[in-house]
């Protein structure tokens, strides 16, 4: 894209060049021709290039060549100070004000862009500012709450509205030119009045802000780590907790093989104890991190009933006959040798 090449008198606060700086191609448009012959009074002769160049500056450089942008419509007091009236004619009449928004030809280039660009008027920069301090900021403060910085917000507003509107340029297509008029005043054609009004609306209503609230950052305390010297001391705990067993009841133990002798061992004590006194009261496992299965095996303690001594099954071979039994000891005597116990 080629650069934006805008003159000195473009810039914000700069006052209105004398000359215009006008830049036209190897070839005129004949759309152009026939706008100088309209405006001159006096005929003057458009043969060449610089016949057109001449006669356009001197054109758009006369103090009265003054084009009329658009048109804005705006109150002209804050909201609060407004008339109030039942037939809404009175009301606009009493209570909206009509600025043109005017401006003066700083750059034509038929080269590079093919551009015409305007920048406002003074009369009509002073006349937006007043607006924007004497009514918009008003208005604005008066549609937002309270805060301790509000006056400097809104004098900020301000002053970046007034750097703005100074700033502006409007840039359009040289086609533009076909609504130039004597004296070189004119007036925007084809829609393009409604650009501009959007463009400076948008640099009227910019809102003001409260400031975003602060927000505050809450440190969470990182989760302990089993390597950490509080997690050691829980961790110690807990191998402590689980290497000494609970107490268990002896009517709990549960033998190490299924055979006649811890069957026997147990019968004395259920056949001793009353129906009352059988309840079964599971022992409360005591919590601890993490969960482990140590607590789970216990060690069985020693049995207070004295265990009869049994004879080896290789003893009694000799008294069990031909009777079929496991490991020479015949289950056809089982009943007599359980009496004998």
């Amino acid at each position: 894209m080629p650069p934006q090449l805008l003159p000195a008198s473009a810039a914000a606060f700069a006052p209105r060049a004398s000359s215009v700086n006008v830049v036209l191609g190897s070839k005129v448009e004949p759309w152009l021709t026939q706008t100088l012959k309209r405006i001159n009074r006096v005929k003057r002769p458009l043969n060449s290039i610089p016949q057109h160049q001449r006669c356009l500056t001197e054109t758009l450089s006369s103090p009265n060549a003054i084009w009329t942008l658009a048109s804005l419509m705006l109150p002209k007091a804050p909201e609060s100070e407004l008339r109030k009236d039942s037939n809404p004619l009175i009301e606009a009449i009493f209570n909206y004000q009509l600025i043109h928004i005017e401006a003066y030809i700083v750059h034509v280039d038929m080269v590079l862009r093919n551009e015409v660009a305007y920048k406002l008027t003074p009369d009509s920069i002073e006349s937006l500012i007043e607006y924007h301090k004497d009514v918009y900021c008003v208005n604005a403060k008066a549609d937002t709450y309270d805060w301790p910085e509000k006056e400097q917000h809104a004098k900020k507003l301000h002053e970046d509205f007034v750097q703005a509107i100074n700033k502006f340029v409007y840039r359009t297509h040289v086609s533009a030119l076909e609504g130039l008029e004597e004296e070189g005043a004119g007036e925007l054609l084809c829609g393009k009045s409604e650009e501009v009004k959007n463009n400076i609306m948008g640099l009227l209503n910019k809102p003001l802000l409260p400031p975003p609230p602060k927000i505050v950052d809450v440190v969470r305390q990182p989760p302990l780590l089993p390597s950490s010297p509080v997690g050691a001391n829980m961790w110690s705990h807990s191998m402590h907790s689980s290497a000494v067993p609970a107490p268990v009841e002896p009517w709990r133990i549960l033998p190490s093989s299924p055979n006649a002798t811890s069957v026997e061992s147990t019968a004395p004590i259920w056949a001793n104890m009353a129906l009352n006194e059988i309840q079964v009261t599971s022992p409360g496992i005591p919590y601890s991190q993490p969960y482990s299965t140590a607590g789970m095996f216990y060690s069985s303690p020693m049995v207070t009933a004295p265990i009869p001594t049994l004879p080896l099954p290789s003893m009694l071979a000799s008294q069990c006959g031909v009777g079929v039994g496991y490991g020479g000891f015949g289950w056809d005597r089982y009943q007599e040798y359980t009496t004998t116990i």
